[in-house]
């Protein structure tokens, strides 16, 4: 059956160095997603930037929906802007940045239902 669910009712992970609302996971019955609503805000000066992390068995696709930024993956560094959406395959280590003066905001997608097991900080 089909579920409309709210952002009132996500989950909010309380990840390190972002607000990150899981919207979809197995926690609302799904059986091969996960979605999070992720928002990068602006470093304050002499913060220490989040480390990279990685995804052992499954990728993420990030479709960047406002704010400018970099993501440093596979020993690269690109430059991401509102409107571009990113492939990170399985096992690369990977971070997010935001560069700009505004809230990078990203939409994560992981064809897996729970990623917690397949996720390592680094």
């Amino acid at each position: 059956m089909a579920q409309v669910i709210t952002l009132d009712n996500a989950r909010d992970l309380g990840l390190p160095g972002r607000a990150s609302k899981e919207i979809v996971s197995s926690h609302v019955g799904a059986k091969a997603i996960t979605f999070r609503l992720v928002e990068l805000a602006v470093p304050a000066a002499g913060e220490e930037p989040r480390g990279p992390h990685v995804h052992h068995g499954f990728e993420e696709c990030m479709h960047i929906v406002a704010g400018t930024g970099e993501l440093h993956a596979g020993g690269n560094t690109y430059l991401v802007n509102a409107g571009d959406t990113v492939l990170v395959p399985s096992d690369e280590v990977h971070v997010t940045r935001n560069t700009g003066d505004e809230p990078l905001v990203l939409m994560c997608f992981f064809p897996i239902n729970d990623i917690v097991p397949g996720t390592k900080n680094l």
